[in-house]
This record gives structure tokens, sequence and C-alpha cells, in this order.
């Protein structure tokens, strides 16, 4: 057998997998609000969509922005410093003394050093806690998404990125509603 028949059988299999798999689906008709006995309910719900608007990440992006602004103006606050010296040795490094010259060009050196240090701790630590905070919040998306699966008697709900989904496939919208709705109730944003 060559590889250009080896190739016709594995496209002809593709073929017969497909046309198996959408078998089931063929047979639901749009306007049935239930799947028929013996098909399948498939749900399709957008990730990226749900990551950006789900109250809990919005809610937890603000809490590590209060939490990191303080940081992050003291670094500023630094980077400014380091720019006044670099202007104030650009514009007088030629009149000074050369020990004086030397010094705040060490002075600017140790600073430049510890910004960028400073900098790389905090882009670290940000991470490492936007992480943390999102494996927590990804746990609870996820039960909301099969309590909701469930209530509702989807058997499958597959994630984007996907080739296509109708818009009666997508339940994106109604995991955000609970997603909010958890979140509003007392104690449902942790």
């Amino acid at each position: 057998m060559n590889a250009s028949a080896g190739g016709r059988q594995g496209f002809g299999a593709l073929l017969f997998a497909l046309a198996l798999l959408s078998a089931p689906l063929a047979a639901q008709t749009p306007a049935a609000s239930a799947p028929a006995a013996g098909a399948s309910k498939i749900g399709y719900i957008n990730l990226k969509r749900l990551l950006d608007s789900a109250p809990q990440m919005i809610e937890s992006r603000q809490r590590l922005e209060r939490e990191f602004a303080p940081r992050d103006a003291a670094l500023k606050a630094d980077e400014k410093k380091l720019a006044d010296q670099r202007a104030k040795y650009d514009r007088e490094a030629s009149i000074m003394a050369r020990a004086d010259a030397d010094n705040l060009k060490r002075e600017i050196d140790t600073l430049d050093r510890s910004i960028k240090r400073t900098r790389e701790d905090l882009r670290n630590e940000l991470n490492t806690r936007a992480t943390a905070e999102r494996d927590r919040i990804w746990a609870q998306m996820n039960e909301i998404v099969i309590e909701y699966a469930r209530a509702q008697g989807y058997d499958l709900i597959v994630p984007d990125p996907v080739i296509y989904a109708s818009a009666r496939t997508d339940i994106t919208d109604a995991v955000l509603e609970r997603l909010r709705h958890v979140s509003a109730a007392p104690g449902g944003t942790p």
C-alpha cells in the first residue's frame, strides 16, 4: 500500500466518522427546544468572555490592583527620582567636580538596579497572586457550568475555540448570569 492509498483511506475514515457524528445532530430540528429521545444536547461556552466578564474575575482584578497600588506608586516615585537624577547628571556632569559626578553616577546606577529588582519582584508576585486567584475562581466557574449543564439537561458542553457554534448552543450568558447571582449572594465571592 502506498502513501496515497493510506491517505485516501484515512480521509474516508474521517468522512465516515463525521457522518456518524452528524446523524444524531441532523435529527434535531432547530425549532425543538429539547433534544429528541436519544439525541444529545450540546452547549457551547465562550471561555474568554466568561473570564473577562465574570464578576468574580472583575472583583479579583480590582482587589489585586488595590493591593499592589501602594508598591506600584513607590516604584513610580523611584523611577521619577531616577529620571531626575539622570537629567541632572546629563545637565551638570561637565561642570561638577569629578568626585561629585562619579558619586552621582554611582547613585544613578544603584537606583537603576534597585528599580529593576523591585519591578521584577513586583511583576513575579503579581503574576503568582493573579494565577492563584484565577485558579480559585476557575474552580468555582467550572462548578457553575456543570450545575447549569445538569439542570438544563446538557450532555456535553464544548469550550472555545470551536470552528462553529450557533447562537442557540451558546450558554455563556446563562452561566454569566448564574455567576452574577452567586457573586451578589452574601458570601458568594470568596
